[in-house]
């Protein structure tokens, strides 16, 4: 369960805060397969993020229309922004829960900081925000997220499943995931086809 303590300023924070993941190959959890994650939290604890590039064919103005926050007769007048907003496969792990990660020009009484300029919120009020235009600048929405228990995701990084990187806001919010694999690679200077899984990590 992500509570304000998962993300507390005063937790010990690990050396994966603020980093993307991104799947070597090899990796057999088809979860995670050809994936970009960026990790929100890590400590002794455990891990956690959200996957980038895994679009939901479920749209916004269906989870509008099934939270009731519009009718079907609104869904016409919503502005294009907000009829095409994107929602992401976050993970494996409560798939039926929404989070928007978004940029930190919104803030709610539950809206969680995760970097200098990124934050977290799981509540209904950013979500009835983004459909009235008043929501943050930048923002993805994300059901499930990704979640490692302690020494987990050392020991898949130590065996040869992720590659590891500091994050790009740019990326988190770009809308391109079929790019986004690459991309992330090419910020480490590598492409696909130079990977092996014999190869080591970053």
């Amino acid at each position: 369960m992500l509570t304000k303590a998962t993300f507390s300023k005063t937790r010990e924070r690990g050396f994966l805060d603020g980093q993307f993941l991104i799947a070597m190959p090899g990796m057999a959890d088809t979860n995670f397969a050809r994936t970009v994650v960026y990790i929100c939290a890590h400590s002794s604890d455990g891990a956690m993020g959200f996957v980038l590039n895994r679009p939901q064919t479920l749209t916004f103005p269906d989870l509008l229309r099934h939270l009731n926050i519009v009718e079907d007769g609104e869904i016409i007048r919503l502005p294009p922004m907000v009829r095409e907003f994107q929602i992401q496969t976050g993970g494996p792990v409560e798939t039926g829960r929404g989070f928007v990660l978004h940029s930190d020009d919104y803030m709610s009484e539950s809206s969680i900081p995760v970097s200098d300029d990124i934050c977290l919120t799981a509540t209904l009020d950013i979500v009835r925000a983004i459909s009235s235009g008043d929501g943050p600048q930048r923002a993805m929405m994300m059901l499930g997220y990704a979640g490692w228990a302690s020494g987990q995701l050392e020991a898949e990084i130590a065996g040869n499943g992720w590659l590891t990187c500091p994050a790009a806001e740019d990326m988190i919010f770009d809308r391109d995931c079929a790019a986004k694999y690459d991309r992330a690679l090419a910020t480490l200077g590598v492409t696909p086809a130079m990977l092996s899984m014999e190869a080591g990590h970053a």
